[in-house]
């Protein structure tokens, strides 16, 4: 359906939407196979994913009288509000009630699912059935409504909008480059690695601040020079400019980012991104940023090789200048959290470790125990990856102390050129 076209990538949510516009505008050949017209859809998601223009176009498609409501009013004349939307839409139907932000309309928190705002809406749900009404809302969250609202009768499809990966991330910053003019040598598998889980909205602020920062350079082409500064500057909150480290400082940054890229590049080839020595986000430090395979959850393997990358910066600054690395205490928590989560949920070094809620002050202790142990294992290995690649990471962190940012691209080609002259 052309009305879809709208939407770049989410190819599913698309089929999806496009059966069920087809459900409801014929339904008269669904109705010999027994079907029932679907009363409700819910589009919910994280912020800045196009749910709302996904909503529009499935409107779009439907071509029915649609009836939009959106929290404007006070509580008390909002619940009326909602009341007659649904009244307007039942008089005139074949409707759409488009229900937009739908957790937005009440202010109480998940703990109090019984806000007259959603009891209002269950209501006029109920009130419709029978008159060729069908109901349409997205939401930020669902966790806030209540369970008998979801059901289905109600809402019969809820479909979760994810950030776009792969070849949707691609193809949508390929859609907003071709808006700008002038652009060139721009590798987009680069740019969607990098932007790995951020939303259609962050994506295009990227390419948009590339554009401004080509143009105050003077330059007449927006390059991937432009596209890593505004990365840096939209994702990581990191400004161009001096990154107000001594040279001492930022060879032992450089070290310490180089040494995540080159455990995690040795463990799974083509997982690095982006590696920086800079400010971010008002911290000081630099920035490592490695895929997460998409078998990790089912691989104890992928989940091992990430608690080894995350103490590779720590391990190569250790290794390196004999000192203490005080930078690493996100890595050392992170590493620590996944290692607690295979001993102490997975049970990978014994069910002795294993905890669950009737077991949990006796066992507590002995995975704490057998988590310290692990964590000195795996941190030795990664010092030990380093070490028979000593001279991928010298190279490496000579190469990000000197241009402040590498791409994963000229990671492997610094990985390879170590290994040929070894």
């Amino acid at each position: 359906m052309k009305e879809f076209d709208k939407v770049i990538g989410y190819e599913s949510v698309k089929r999806e939407l496009e059966q069920l516009s087809d459900v409801l505008k014929n339904n008269e050949k669904y109705a010999r196979l027994g079907v029932e017209m679907p009363h409700g859809l819910m589009l919910h998601g994280e912020p800045g994913l196009g749910k709302t223009t996904m909503a529009n176009c499935f409107i779009e498609a439907l071509g029915w009288n649609t009836f939009l409501c959106r929290k404007s009013k006070a509580d008390g004349d909002f619940v009326k509000e909602i009341e007659r939307t649904f009244e307007r839409a039942s008089r005139q139907a074949p409707a759409v009630v488009f229900l937009d932000d739908l957790d937005k309309f009440a202010n109480d928190d998940e703990c109090h699912t019984d806000s007259e705002e959603y009891v209002a809406v269950q209501s006029c749900i109920d009130g419709v059935r029978g008159d060729h009404v069908f109901v349409l809302a997205t939401a930020n969250s669902i966790r806030k409504f209540p369970k008998s609202l979801l059901r289905s009768g109600r809402f019969d499809k809820l479909i979760q909008i994810d950030a776009p990966r792969g070849k949707d991330a691609e193809d949508i910053i390929g859609y907003y480059l071709s808006r700008k003019k002038f652009v060139s040598d721009i590798d987009t598998h680069a740019v969607a690695r990098i932007l790995e889980g951020k939303s259609c909205a962050d994506l295009e602020a990227v390419v948009n601040e590339a554009g401004i920062a080509a143009g105050f350079a003077g330059k007449t082409s927006i390059g991937m020079e432009e596209i890593v500064k505004a990365c840096l500057r939209v994702i990581f909150n990191a400004p161009e400019g001096e990154n107000g480290y001594s040279p001492e400082a930022a060879m032992r940054i450089a070290y310490h980012e180089a040494g995540h890229a080159v455990v995690a590049e040795v463990l799974e080839e083509g997982s690095v991104n982006l590696l920086t020595v800079c400010m971010h986000d008002s911290r000081t430090g630099g920035i490592a940023s490695v895929s997460q395979s998409p078998d990790y959850f089912t691989s104890i393997n992928y989940m091992e090789s990430r608690i080894l990358s995350l103490l590779g910066g720590k391990a190569a600054t250790e290794l390196v200048f004999g000192e203490v690395d005080t930078g690493a205490t996100s890595d050392l928590g992170r590493a620590h959290e996944i290692a607690t989560r295979l001993v102490g949920g997975y049970a990978s070094r014994g069910f002795s470790n294993l905890v669950s809620d009737e077991s949990w002050h006796h066992a507590e202790d002995l995975r704490d125990a057998a988590v310290a142990v692990e964590m000195e294992r795996y941190y030795l290995h990664a010092k030990k990856i380093l070490t028979e690649n000593r001279a991928f990471l010298d190279a490496l962190a000579k190469k990000l102390f000197e241009k402040k940012a590498l791409l994963g691209s000229e990671v492997r080609k610094i990985k390879a050129a170590s290994q040929e002259a070894a």
